[in-house]
């Protein structure tokens, strides 16, 4: 079988060449978003992965897709207008959080007061849940108010001074960007890979699930700006 991905490839060049890869990624724990730079063959060795075996898989993958003619269900964003992108990211990415978060707000709030004095973990998974929250919706309307409305205007109308200060900006993002993979990462350290305990009841259940599909649409939402849209931007002049 041809090697289409090896271990001297970034992890966010991968994905943003194949969207797929991202789920296997976040099988194995690593970091594809804020860690996107990173080569494959340095993440697995960090994560003590066996290369060969998440290599072989992302071949394999790749292969099938290739093979059932499918390579149109995975929009490659890197050949898409900047338009097009930031509408997915707020149509899909903002919109998912906009949603989420108060009803993941609720649940935490909820098996604290139940299960709290049981669970001692809920009141630090309750803490950093809401500064998370807290700093994702400032940051969605950074996005929304400032950043993207100044990416639209420059892909109509062009200009020294409108990049460096989309650029100014994009820096800024990052950093909360990893700011809030931090607090996922603690997250998923405290709730134990969001594996809910024995005597958990429903809600218990429900958001342990939460928390790790807003792990999952948060890795993407960040992949997409952090290893295509900054990286298109920066390359302008």
């Amino acid at each position: 079988m041809e090697q289409k991905f090896t271990g001297m490839q970034a992890v966010g060049e991968i994905v943003a060449e194949f969207p797929k890869a991202a789920e296997i990624f976040k099988e194995n724990g690593i970091d594809f978003c804020c860690g996107g730079d990173k080569l494959l063959t340095v993440a697995v060795k960090e994560l003590i992965l066996n290369e060969a075996m998440v290599v072989e898989k992302l071949n394999q993958a790749y292969a099938a897709l290739v093979k059932n003619k499918q390579e149109n269900v995975d929009v490659d964003w890197r050949q898409q207008s900047f338009t097009q992108l930031i509408d997915h990211i707020v149509s899909t990415h903002h919109l998912y959080l906009q949603r989420e978060l108060p009803q993941i707000s609720e649940f935490t709030n909820k098996i604290l007061r139940v299960h709290g004095e049981n669970h001692s973990e809920l009141a630090k998974v309750h803490k950093l849940f809401h500064v998370l929250k807290m700093e994702l919706e400032q940051h969605l309307i950074k996005e929304e108010e400032i950043l993207f409305p100044l990416i639209k205007e420059y892909e109509k109308n062009p200009s020294a001074q409108s990049l460096a200060k989309i650029k100014n900006v994009t820096n800024d993002i990052e950093a909360e960007h990893e700011q809030a993979g931090d607090i996922i990462k603690e997250l998923r350290k405290i709730t134990n890979q969001f594996q809910y305990p024995a005597d958990a009841c429903t809600s218990f259940k429900i958001t342990y699930q939460k928390l790790e599909e807003m792990e999952s649409d948060l890795f993407q939402h960040i992949h997409l700006e952090n290893n295509i849209l900054h990286p298109r931007l920066q390359e302008k002049h």
